[in-house]
């Protein structure tokens, strides 16, 4: 299977690519994003089929379904990395905690993160194809929290791979922080910038488009490439775990073959809900998305109104800390199959020159027959978190968020998959304070410490490892210097 331009094509960058080609390079032209030229269509029975089988059995036969040109030695390599999560045959477990409601347990990994989930295999499998190719590369990563602990961990002393792995100072939590600055992979560069996460981001987009950065890394045979959802080798795998969640409703005999379901994710850079787009296109029996989003509702906005605004949007610093985006990368590939690529172009051109742009009512429409979204607070986020953790449930504050959409979005009487996308470990002083319904700023140790004795939860090593492990990574800068940063790095 090819992939092709959500903005068309330059005449300079080849038509089609390969999978392997756009995630090695996956800026497209324009500035756009690689998306599948057509999505596989899958066999009849193929849910009923996997009813019995592992996650690792369900992720390599979607893989080839897509036909992507990796060899078959090296994606049973890169799956089997769901070995280092807590059930390697059932990664992310499905609970549930009310008659029409359940968990999409996402944290089960390394960096106990939903990341975990597509940057584990995509790592190995890039890092397998530099290796083959004999070249080097540097992957950027631009992290509201999540995306840098899994990048770095994955991609942590391989062979032909450094990382430059950019987070906003202070715009994530200590543990987040702590998994990153303390790596201690040679190949590894943790750059904190005096910004937010869009900044960020927006710096890791212009460095992927940046024909004098990449003159400047051809310098050292370095080639460029980024582990943000910007790449579709992060999205293929996240494709796979909407998948599984109907196949475990039918498994535990919550719901009968056919019946629909909603999907409920918090989205904060809309990669985790582009999954679920794929696999509703795919088969997947989804009534519709429910999107949740946190006091950045920027996302509500578009899917409510056709129209995204920055224009006097002020970045919100919430407990919800991954979600606090306001230029969100992969609306672009949803408008791409609304829209197509000419109208596409238009509309980010719109976005990136004017901070905003504005669908027609008939692409409005269709954007509405997919998703439905709502936001909520931080003070609604709180009262969740106490009101769950009495029947039992212990959940972080991205995922609380999910719970208005339970509430408000659902129209009719199905079964509602929300999905956590974080352990309540990455967030603790936020829980404890929501638990104690109190403000007390918290330390992330004590938090931890306390919420473990009181509520009798166990609490993962590499997560208490953490507060004694040495800092690695010092590095705070201005957001101009990080061009300037990185080369030093690969030339250390």
């Amino acid at each position: 299977m090819n992939f092709i331009e959500t903005r068309g094509n330059d005449g300079v960058k080849s038509k089609e690519v390969t999978f392997s080609e756009a995630i090695l390079s996956p800026s497209a032209s324009f500035g756009g994003l690689y998306v599948p030229k057509e999505l596989p269509k899958l066999e009849k029975n193929f849910i009923l089929n996997h009813i019995n089988s592992s996650y690792k059995e369900l992720a390599y036969d979607i893989l080839k379904a897509f036909e992507i040109d990796i060899e078959e030695e090296e994606i049973r390599k890169a799956l089997d990395l769901y070995d280092k999560f807590d059930n390697p045959n059932n990664p992310c477990p499905v609970v549930k905690v009310k008659d029409d409601l359940f968990v999409h347990e996402q944290y089960h990994g390394p960096t106990r993160a939903f990341k975990d989930m597509a940057l584990q295999p995509f790592g190995s499998i890039l890092s397998s194809i530099a290796k083959k190719r004999e070249e080097k590369y540097l992957i950027l990563a631009a992290t509201s929290g999540d995306t840098g602990p899994a990048a770095l961990n994955t991609f942590k002393n391989k062979e032909n791979i450094q990382v430059a792995c950019l987070y906003p100072d202070g715009g994530t939590s200590d543990v987040q922080r702590l998994q990153m600055v303390c790596e201690d992979g040679k190949n590894l560069k943790v750059i904190g910038i005096k910004g937010n996460f869009d900044d960020a981001q927006t710096a890791l987009k212009n460095l992927l488009a940046s024909d004098s950065f990449k003159k400047e890394l051809e310098k050292d045979n370095i080639k460029l490439s980024a582990a943000n959802s910007v790449n579709f080798g992060r999205i293929i795998f996240q494709i796979i775990y909407h998948f599984w969640s109907y196949i475990q409703l039918l498994k535990q005999e919550e719901i009968k073959y056919g019946e629909k379901i909603y999907l409920v994710v918090p989205s904060g850079n809309f990669g985790n809900v582009l999954g679920g787009f794929y696999a509703l296109q795919m088969g997947v029996p989804v009534e519709k998305l429910l999107v949740a989003s946190n006091e950045n509702k920027i996302l509500t906005e578009w899917i409510n109104t056709g129209i995204y605004d920055i224009r006097d949007k002020k970045l919100i610093l919430t407990k919800s800390p991954a979600m606090d985006i306001l230029k969100s990368s992969n609306i672009e590939r949803v408008i791409y199959s609304i829209c197509k690529a000419e109208r596409t172009k238009e509309l980010m051109e719109d976005l990136n020159r004017d901070k905003i742009f504005k669908m027609n009512e008939k692409e409005t429409k269709e954007l509405q027959k997919y998703f439905s979204a709502i936001n909520s607070d931080d003070k609604f986020g709180a009262k969740i978190i106490k009101e769950f953790l009495n029947s039992n449930y212990l959940m972080d504050p991205h995922t609380a968020t999910c719970i208005k959409a339970y509430q408000e979005l659902k129209e009719k009487d199905l079964k509602v998959v929300i999905y956590s996308t974080a352990e309540w470990t990455k967030f603790s002083p936020t829980v404890l304070q929501a638990l104690h319904e109190n403000s007390t700023p918290f330390p992330d140790k004590e938090a931890l410490e306390t919420i473990s004795k009181e509520y009798n939860t166990k609490l993962p090593s590499s997560i208490k490892e953490l507060f004694s492990s040495e800092i690695k990574h010092k590095s705070v800068i201005e957001k101009e210097k990080i061009e300037e940063e990185i080369v030093r790095f690969i030339r250390e």
